[in-house]
């Protein structure tokens, strides 16, 4: 997958409109994982809805150019598929690091010999704590 945003509704065969853009910009600004509302707060100008964020949020994730994280802040969180990483989350400040460690196949095949599934297709790995400014 490129890691030009704009490029990737064209791999995903959507259509590269002005909210579309808009929306994507704020993705590439922020390495973070961002709400509808952190963008609806940002493109105000625009004059784009929030409900029309919700709609083109949920088509990103549907189509692999986002993806949702849980940081366990209400709403719904998102961050462009780029590259395959995960976060720890300070439970006091909100700080979000990435970490890219994961070597979750040998504890997922471990489960599954417990377990009625066959498979693991997908997971996500966030940890929560206190970073050491909060601590």
């Amino acid at each position: 997958m490129s890691k030009d945003p704009l490029h990737m509704l064209k791999e995903k065969g959507l259509k590269n409109t002005p909210t579309r853009r808009a929306i994507l910009g704020i993705f590439s600004l922020n390495c973070k994982p961002i709400n509808a509302e952190y963008i609806f707060s940002k493109l105000k100008s625009k004059k784009i809805n929030l409900v029309t964020i919700y709609r083109t949020l949920a088509s990103f994730e549907k189509s692999g150019i986002l993806c949702r994280v849980d940081v366990h802040r209400g709403s719904a969180c998102y961050e462009l598929v780029l590259n395959h990483h995960h976060h720890l989350i300070c439970t006091d400040c909100g700080t979000v690091e990435e970490f890219k460690t994961c070597d979750i196949k040998k504890t997922s095949d471990d489960i599954l010999k417990h377990s009625n599934f066959k498979s693991v297709s997908t997971h996500s790995f966030e940890l929560f704590g206190l970073c050491k400014k909060c601590s």
